[in-house]
């Protein structure tokens, strides 16, 4: 299998600089790109190759929702997982079809091999 091409989104800069480093260190056939804006993101997704989208979902600019459907109008066959400190119950309702994986954000390496088997997964 070759390289798969992640964007993790966050606003939060720390967030995504460990998520590179452990994700690139968990599965190193993932090549790890960020952005730290939604704008940022929909460029990078408008721009280069990317196989998969994941976001937080609490963020300035727009959530990860609104991410993931402004995501999916440019690129609709994109896989986009949602990456995030909020329970997966508080958000059901709202995701639907419109994410094809949900991680809950947390402390220890294991929240980066169960990201990294997701992306997999959905790539």
């Amino acid at each position: 299998m070759g390289s798969v091409r992640v964007l993790v989104v966050d606003e939060d800069r720390d967030v995504v600089d460990l998520a590179q480093s452990f994700l690139e260190r968990e599965e190193p056939t993932l090549e790890v790109e960020t952005a730290t804006s939604a704008s940022a993101a929909l460029d990078r997704v408008e721009r280069s190759s990317v196989d998969v989208v994941v976001s937080d979902f609490q963020m300035p600019e727009m959530d990860g929702l609104e991410l993931a459907d402004a995501v999916h109008e440019r690129a609709p066959d994109l896989p986009y997982v949602l990456y995030t400190a909020r329970h997966r119950s508080s958000l059901e309702d709202a995701v639907g079809d419109r994410v094809a994986g949900y991680v809950q954000k947390g402390t220890g390496r294991e929240q980066y091999a169960e990201l990294a088997s997701l992306i997999d997964e959905v790539t």
